[in-house]
C-alpha cells in the first residue's frame, strides 16, 4: 500500500524534475503560498499531482487524496480509495474510467511503510537513492454534488513490492521512471504500454526506520523522520518471510473492499 508520503522539495526542484511548462514560482501550495515541507502527508489531505493539459504540457494540480468516482452519490466513500491495485484498476468500476482518460503523476520525495502488526508495526521511510523526487502512477476524477460542489480527487496505484521492501511490506506504490512520464500521461497510450509500466525496479530506494510519531496523521514535522526512540526497530525481526495468512489478512483489510466498490447504475453511459 501507500498510505503516507513526504514532499519536502522546493517548487523549482519539482518544476525541473517533472519538466513543467510553468515558472518555478508558479509551483506553489494550494493556497498560492510558497511550498512548505510536508513530512507526514495522509489520505484525505490535498496532494500535488502532475497532469497533462490539452496542449500536451505538464502542469501542477492539487487534488484530494482518496478518489471519489464521478458516479458516487456522495463524496464520502464507505472505504477511502487512496490506493488502487495496478493489476486490476483498468477493469474495476471505481477506477476504469480514470484509467482510460484521467491518469496523473503523484509528486513525493518519499513514502512510509509499516511492518505487519505481528512484527512490531514499525514504520520505515523510503526515499530515492539517486534522484530528488518520485513520480507515483496515479488516477484522478472530478466529482460534482447536487449543490454544485466539485471535488478533484486521486488515488495512488500500487504493485507487488520489490526487494527494496523485503521483510517490511508486500505492496508498494508504482514508481515511474522519468522516461515513462509521457507514456503514462498520454491519453492515447495503448493498454499494453500502460500495463508494462506497473512494475517496480529494485535497487532504487533506501529505507530507514523512523519514530512511531508518524503514526499520528496530525503530526507533520521534521521529527517524523527521526530514528526510533525504542528498540522495536531491530532489523533482525524482519528476517522471516511474510506468511500467506498474513498477506491474505492485510490484502483484505487494505485493498479488498476498495476494489469491490459498485457503480451507481444511473451513471451508465456517462463519461
Amino acid at each position: 500500500m501507500c498510505g503516507r508520503m513526504t514532499l519536502t522539495r522546493s517548487g523549482s526542484e519539482i518544476a525541473e524534475y517533472f519538466a513543467l511548462e510553468m515558472q518555478a514560482e508558479e509551483v506553489a501550495d494550494v493556497d498560492g503560498q510558497p511550498l512548505r515541507p510536508r513530512f507526514n502527508i495522509a489520505p484525505s489531505q490535498t496532494i500535488a499531482t502532475i497532469v497533462r493539459t490539452p496542449e500536451g504540457a505538464r502542469t501542477l494540480a492539487w487534488k484530494e487524496w482518496g478518489l471519489v468516482p464521478s458516479w458516487s452519490k456522495t463524496r464520502s466513500m464507505r472505504t477511502p480509495l487512496f490506493n488502487a491495485r495496478s493489476e486490476t484498476a483498468h477493469e474495476k468500476p471505481s477506477f476504469r474510467a480514470a484509467w482510460k482518460r484521467r491518469r496523473c503523476l503523484v509528486v513525493a520525495d518519499g513514502f512510509y511503510e509499516w511492518t505487519p502488526r505481528n512484527r512490531g508495526h514499525q514504520p520505515y521511510h523510503f526515499r530515492p537513492r539517486s534522484s530528488s523526487l518520485l513520480g507515483f502512477a496515479g488516477l484522478f476524477e472530478e466529482w460534482q454534488g447536487e449543490g454544485g460542489e466539485v471535488v478533484e480527487s486521486c488515488t495512488v496505484l500500487t504493485t507487488e513490492a520489490n526487494a527494496d521492501l523485503e521483510g517490511i511490506h508486500h505492496r508498494m506504490p508504482v514508481i515511474l521512471d522519468s522516461s515513462d512520464f509521457d507514456v503514462w500521461l498520454d491519453p492515447g497510450a495503448e493498454q499494453a504500454s500502460l500495463l508494462s509500466l506497473m512494475t517496480a525496479a529494485a535497487g532504487t530506494l533506501e529505507a530507514r526506520a523512523v519514530d512511531r510519531r508518524v503514526n499520528n496523521a496530525r503530526i507533520d514535522d521534521a521529527d517524523c523522520l527521526m530514528p526510533p526512540q525504542d528498540e522495536a526497530s531491530d532489523d533482525s525481526r524482519f528476517d522471516a518471510p511474510l506468511t500467506a495468512e498474513t498477506k491474505a489478512v492485510e490484502q483484505g483489510e487494505l485493498f479488498g473492499s476498495g476494489d469491490s466498490a459498485k457503480p451507481d447504475p444511473r451513471a451508465r453511459g456517462k463519461r
